[in-house]
This record gives structure tokens, sequence and C-alpha cells, in this order.
């Protein structure tokens, strides 16, 4: 019994050894498939700036724990985002503080796996700048400075300096950084250029030693043109005509200087202090009018970007006889309105005084205005009272010269002004009025009026002006015009007869070209197929007329009280479907500036004749006796015939109507029968009739006719006149006479 049960025990132990066994078998392999990664894998170089994430995953475990530090264990200055398997460190932006080696740290359980990376960074922005001391002059030592800004780590810096491809110098700056920081390096290289090295590229190069980094770009170069200048030099000055000069005379100097570029050249002046006063940025100086005080060292100087070279001339002004002269002349004529300035100067006199006057001591009425050796005299606006000789007198030292000069005045400011009475109208006599405004002295003033060249009008204007005054003088005169002037030119030519004066124009003119209207005339209508229709028919009215211009054809309606209703503006009228309302005159007018044509055409529309109405009143049924009218009407319809017929077995028979109606006075038994109206024009007909039913009276029937009526009224009136007689009888009788006028008075 107990043998049995170890035997039993022993399989129980085997299978909680086998499944143990099984356990750390699944561990150990667990266990050894745990793996960790990283990107990058060992090192990342990045730009100052920029922004970088470093990525740490795993495999072999479904939920690891991530965690990140440096290895000095500094602040990470970045962002940890774990997700699943991975974790992300984002750096934005990389700075100095991010110069480390990183650790990733992942656990799974009871496992931990660790791995690195490390940060690097560096910063080479931009491109190298050149800088020159100066502008390159040839022979002159000139310094270049080449710069490589915010650069780090400047300890990999190398800088090359080309000219050409000659190499200037090179520099590596290998010295030990104190600190972590953006530097800016420099290489500064001395060299004297020539003219050859004009066109020659000089070469800023910049290396940035990392190579075992794969980064962009490891090499940076900037490119200058070389331009080289020449300062001015051989300076020269010529004078012509000469340096020694009398008072208002005039010299010109002209100045050159080599150099490159092209000198540029200023004059000036040195005065008595030493100080020099510019005259002019041009290679030529001229002086005109010298004066004494002109006198002095004139100093030309050739100026470019790298220096300048000067040279100097000295100019003697002489002194010369003392002459006076007066502008713009002995004479001068103006426009009245205008500005004059008279102007007196004196040449080889230092300290002039001046005066000015009339020649018969009147007002100047004027502005006078001195300044050295020169006075003017302004009058503005010039009026008649300024029309004298003026004086000027000037006084140098003990010496007097008086010179003189005229002001004549004249007024004629526009052109002529050509106006005609009315419309040229072919046939029509009209006024033609050239006037010449404010003219002055209309005196000498003559006005022609041509046609086409040849002279049709001329006027002189000789009688003597009472006082001074702007006058416009006008020419008239009549012509009739005919279509043969059409076009030609009408000329009003206004001559002021000035000769001794010197002033523009002379003459002024004005032009007008003739256009010459033809009243319209000849106007005719053409109607198409006639001027008497067929209602419902169409008519085209054409209307032409002739005239200048073309006249505008205008179509009316003359109405019942006379009146015109428009209808159309174009040449041809056309009406379709007629009606009879359209019948009527019809007008048509050429119409231009010149006048108006009139013609007019009567249309007519013809209608066939219709609702026709036959009556007998007072009834188609009568008693025999009486008196019956038969009417027959036709519409609206103009010019219809009507005619009444009684109908009958042996013919027809015509009755006399009148206006359509026929009377029967009393109507018989054989007045019986039908009755027919025919009512026609030119159009058509139309017919109508009715039947006259005429009844008997009886034999015993009271007859009351109109004879027994007129009887009856009459017996009514003797009767009382027969009692009335024979009354006045007796009383005649009773008297013995009988007198009608006695027994009125007594009976009143």
């Amino acid at each position: 019994m107990f043998s049995s049960q170890r035997q039993l025990k022993t399989p129980r132990k085997m299978v909680v050894i086998f499944g143990a066994s099984n356990i750390l078998w699944m561990v150990f392999t667990v266990s050894q498939a745990f793996k960790i990664e990283t990107f990058p894998e060992d090192k990342i170089v990045a730009q100052i700036g920029d922004a970088i994430s470093l990525t740490c995953s795993t495999t072999g475990c479904k939920h690891p724990s991530f965690s990140w530090r440096t290895h000095l264990d500094s602040p990470l200055n970045g962002q940890v985002r774990s997700e699943g398997t991975s974790s992300t460190l984002t750096m934005d932006p990389v700075g100095f503080r991010n110069e480390y080696s990183y650790l990733c740290t992942a656990i799974c359980g009871s496992e931990k796996r660790e791995r690195g990376i490390q940060v690097e960074i560096y910063s080479f922005p931009k491109d190298p700048e050149i800088h020159l001391s100066g502008p390159l002059e040839a022979g002159k030592p000139v310094t270049v400075t080449c710069l490589v800004p915010d650069v780090y780590p400047f300890d990999r810096l190398e800088m090359s300096l080309l000219k050409g491809n000659d190499l200037l110098q090179n520099k590596d700056f290998v010295e030990p950084m104190e600190r972590r920081s953006l530097e800016t390096k420099s290489l500064e290289v001395t060299f004297t250029p020539t003219n050859e090295d004009t066109g020659k590229a000089l070469v800023c190069r910049a290396e940035l030693h990392m190579d075992e980094i794969d980064f962009k770009p490891k090499e940076r170069e900037t490119t200058k043109k070389l331009q080289v200048y020449i300062s001015p030099k051989n300076t020269v000055i010529s004078v012509s005509p000469s340096t020694r000069l009398q008072e208002g005379g005039s010299v010109t100097m002209t100045c050159s200087s080599e150099g490159l570029p092209a000198p540029q050249i200023f004059w000036s002046k040195k005065l008595d202090n030493g100080n020099l006063q510019p005259l002019s940025g041009n290679s030529t100086l001229t002086l005109i009018a010298m004066r004494m005080e002109d006198s002095g060292i004139y100093v030309c100087e050739g100026v470019n970007q790298v220096g300048k070279n000067g040279k100097e001339v000295e100019l003697i002004v002489e002194e010369k006889p003392f002459t006076v002269e007066i502008s713009p002349g002995p004479q001068i004529v103006a426009q009245i309105g205008d500005s004059v300035v008279l102007t007196c100067g004196v040449t080889d006199c230092e300290t002039p005084s001046f005066t000015w006057r009339t020649q018969i001591d009147s007002p100047l009425s004027g502005t006078v205005k001195t300044e050295g050796s020169k006075s003017t005299l302004t009058l503005s606006p010039v009026s008649f009272e300024n029309e004298h000789s003026y004086l000027c007198t000037v006084t140098c030292g003990r010496k007097k010269v008086e010179k003189g000069i005229k002001v004549d005045l004249y007024s004629f400011p526009r052109d002529p002004e050509i106006e005609m009475s009315g419309l040229l109208v072919s046939g029509n006599p009209v006024t033609v009025s050239c006037q010449v405004p404010n003219v002055y002295p209309s005196d000498l003033l003559e006005i022609e009026l041509l046609k086409g060249e040849s002279v049709i009008e001329n006027k002189n204007f000789l009688q003597d002006m009472d006082k001074k005054s702007l006058e416009t003088k006008s020419l008239e005169m009549t012509f009739i015009p005919t279509t043969e002037d059409m076009g030609e030119v009408l000329v009003c030519l206004a001559k002021l007869h000035i000769d001794e004066m010197e002033f523009e124009p002379k003459q002024r003119q004005s032009t007008q070209t003739l256009y010459v209207n033809v009243a319209p005339r000849d106007t005719t209508v053409l109607v198409s197929p006639s001027s008497i229709l067929e209602e419902g028919s169409s008519v085209n009215m054409t209307c032409s007329s002739n005239g200048l211009p073309a006249p505008k054809i205008l179509w009316s309606r003359q109405l019942n009280n006379g009146h015109l209703q428009p209808l159309s503006e174009n040449s041809t009228l056309t009406l379709t479907s007629t009606k009879m309302e359209d019948s009527g005159i019809y007008v048509c007018e050429g119409v231009n500036q010149a006048g108006i044509s009139r013609k007019e055409v009567e249309l007519i529309i013809q209608v066939a004749p219709k609702d026709i109405q036959l009556t007998a009143f007072p009834s188609e049924s009568v008693k025999e006796g009486d008196t019956v009218i038969i009417s027959c009407t036709c519409g609206n319809v103009p010019k219809t015939w009507i005619i009444l017929k009684k109908k009958a077995e042996t013919g027809d028979t015509v009755l006399q109507s009148r206006d359509g109606a026929y009377t029967i006075h009393k109507v018989q038994l054989e007045d019986a029968g039908v009755y027919e109206c025919e009512s026609k024009n030119e159009v058509g007909l139309q017919l109508r009739s009715l039947t006259l039913d005429v009844k008997g009276r009886g034999k015993y029937q009271d007859y009351f006719s109109p004879e027994l009526l007129v009887l009856y009224c009459a017996s009514s009136l003797i009767i009382p006149a027969i009692g009335m007689i024979i009354y006045f009888a007796r009383r005649a009788n009773m008297k013995g006479s009988y007198s009608l006028v006695e027994a009125q008075k007594s009976k009143v």
C-alpha cells in the first residue's frame, strides 16, 4: 500500500518539474527577444535654430516604459512623447543647451535596456562678406576684410582669400574656445592694386571641417569683382581769348583732367578769405559782361571716387570807359494791358546813381527798382498814360549820361470775328459782319472781306480819333449766296498799318467756310398700289424731297380740326390691313435748316355696304287707309346708293325714295307685298327685304276718317258762331241798327 503511493507521487513530481522547466524556458526566451533601438543610431548634427527629434523604440515587449536623460543629468530642454513601443524627444529650437549625449532607458518587466545618442550642433548660416577699406586706387594699398558671421564651432573653421587664381592668404582658427557662442571670424589682407586687377574676381572662401559628419553646406564663398580707380592728375586749363580782359567782355575757360573713372570737373573762385565759391560743374566755364570785381583766381578741380587734382588761373578785368545802355532799345511797342520793363544799365562805373522822368515831366505811372549797375522802370499794366518818351539819367562821379526810350502803344489782341445775320440759304440775302474788337489806334485799321481770293469789300477807318480809347470796328456787307458758293472760304483780314512799330502780328485774319443750305423743294409722294383702296389692303406711300442738307422726311395725318398727327420719320409710310377710318389726308414734309416743303395725298378706303336695315313704320302689318313709312339704312359706309323696290310677278317697281325712305299715304290693299332694299357702291352690294301686310276694314265697321274729323271740328266752331250772330242781330233790331264795333264796346 505504501509502495503504491510512492509510485503515484513520483509521476506528479515529474509533471511539476517539467512544467517549471517550461516556464523558465519561456522567460529565458522572452528576455532574449527584448531589444532597444534609436534613430539616429549614434550621433546627430543640427544647425542652431533648427528642430530635431530623437526616437527610441523597442521590440519584444508589448508595454515598455521609457525615460530620457543626459549623461550629465542636466535638463533635457525638450519635450518627450511616448506611445506604444516608441518614445520621441523633440528639441525645437536646438541651441547650446542641447549639445549633450542623450540616454534612452526602456524597462520591460524586470528587464532594462539603454541606448545613447550624441547631439552635436553647428552654425554656418551665411556666405562670407567682403569689405574694402576704401576704393581701389592703382598704386595705393587697400585692406580687404573677409567676414564669416555667426559661426560655431570656429576652431574647425578655415578661411582663404584669393585674387583671381592667386591665393592671397589662408587662415585656420585652431585656438581653443573659451565658451560656447556664435562668433564672427575675419581674415584681413592688404595688397596694392594695379590697372591689371580691373575685372579680376576677389574670392572669400570659408570651410567648416566636420568631415566625419554628413551635413550641408561644408563650404561657402563670396565673389566680388575688382574695379581699380586712378586718381585725377594732369589737370590743364585753357583760356580764350585771354586772362586779361576789359569790363563788359567775356571769357571761356576749359578744363580737363585724367583719371579712372573720368574725373568730374568743378569750377570755383578763390575768395579773399581763402574759401572757394562754387561756380559750375561743367568742363567749360563762360563768364560774360565781366566786371572789375570778377577779377581773381579761378580754380578747376578734377574729382572722382579716389581723389582730386586742381589747377588755378588768374583773370584780370580792367576798367573801361563809362557807358549807359537802355533796353529794349530807343523804341518799344507795347500791347495795352501788358507789362513793360525798361532797363537802364551802366558799365565801367562802380557806384552809379539813376533817375527816371518823362520828356514832358508827366508822372511816371510806374515802379522804379535800382540794384547795382542796373535800374528798371516797370509799367504794369501799360495804359494810355504811359505813351511817352522816358529818359534815364546815370550819374557816375561828376559825369552824367542820359538815354531815352519811346513807348508806343497799340491794341490788336484778337483775330476778327465773323458773324452771319442768319443761316445761309440759297437765294436769300444774308448780311456778313466782320468785327475787330478793342483795336488802337483805330485810324490806322483796314478791314478786307474776301470770298475765296477775291476782295468783295474793303474799308479804311481814317477819321480822326477824338480821344485815346479802345474801339471795336466792323465791316458789313450783304450778298445773296448760291449753291456755287458751297465750300468757298470767307476771309476777314484786318491790317493795322503801323510800319514803324516792330511788333507781330501787324495783321490778323479769321476764316469761315461757307455752307449754303437749299430749302426743301420738289417734294413728291408715290402711292403704291393706289390712293383708292379696298378695306384690308396694304399701301406704301413713299416721299422724296430735294434740298441741302438732305431734308428729313416727316409723315403726319391731318385731323378734322386741321391739326397734324405725327406718324413716322421714315421716307416710306406703310399701312397694312387698312380700315375705312384710315381714309383721310396724309401729309409729307421735307424739313431742313432752310425751310419746309409739304405734299398732301388723300387716301380713300372703300368698304362694301354692310349692316343694312329695312324697316316699316309704324309696323309691317297695317290697316287699310293708314300711313306707312318704309325706310332703308346702311351702316357708316359713305357714298352708298340705296334703291327701294316693290317685288311683283310682272316685274319690280322702283320706288321714288328720299334718303332711303318711302312714304305710303292711305295704304290700300294692293300696297301689300314684298319690298326690297338694294344698297350698293363701287365695291359691292347688299339686299334686304320685308313683307307689308295690309288688312281691310269691315262693312258695318265705324270708320272715322280724317275728313270726318275735319268736318266735326268745323261744325263745333260754326254752331257757336251762328248763335252769336243771331244774338247780336236781335239786339240790333231792338235798337234799329247794328254795329259790330259798338257791339264790341258795349260788351266790354
